[in-house]
């Protein structure tokens, strides 16, 4: 990517505090049945903040499937996150695709709910992980 360090954390800062400001919308998403959206907007949430990581390690990925198998290979299968945090971020990700590209299946609240506080869980993980390897 060409960056200089400067501009590399500058870079990763910017995703991080992105991830903060992009899952804070989600409850009023959620309030506004907007269930669809909020799917959305966790996922891109934990998108960022996993962009940040992969950024900080210098891992680069053309995708979102790309970036979901570095994830899963370079920090689930390593034991540096948990397997449910990998789970977590894959479910995201695929009702995320429903939400934007199937018309015919609902996302319900339930599906937001309960992954909510596991996604700002998820957050908080990989941006500690983030700062202790800085």
């Amino acid at each position: 990517m060409g960056l200089t360090e400067t501009e590399r954390s500058v870079l990763i800062e910017v995703k991080i505090e992105r991830a903060h400001k992009t899952i804070e919308e989600v409850p009023y998403l959620l309030n506004g049945g907007l269930y669809r959206n909020a799917i959305n907007r966790m996922y891109y949430a934990c998108y960022y903040i996993v962009s940040a990581l992969l950024l900080q390690r210098s891992y680069e990925a053309r995708s979102h499937h790309g970036i979901i198998a570095l994830l899963s290979m370079k920090f689930v299968k390593t034991g540096i996150i948990s397997v449910e945090a990998g789970k977590l971020y894959r479910s995201l990700f695929e009702l995320r695709q429903t939400g934007d590209y199937d018309e015919l299946k609902d996302i319900t609240r339930e599906d937001v709910t309960t992954r909510l506080e596991p996604a700002k869980q998820f957050i908080e993980t990989i941006e500690k992980l983030i700062h202790t390897n800085s």
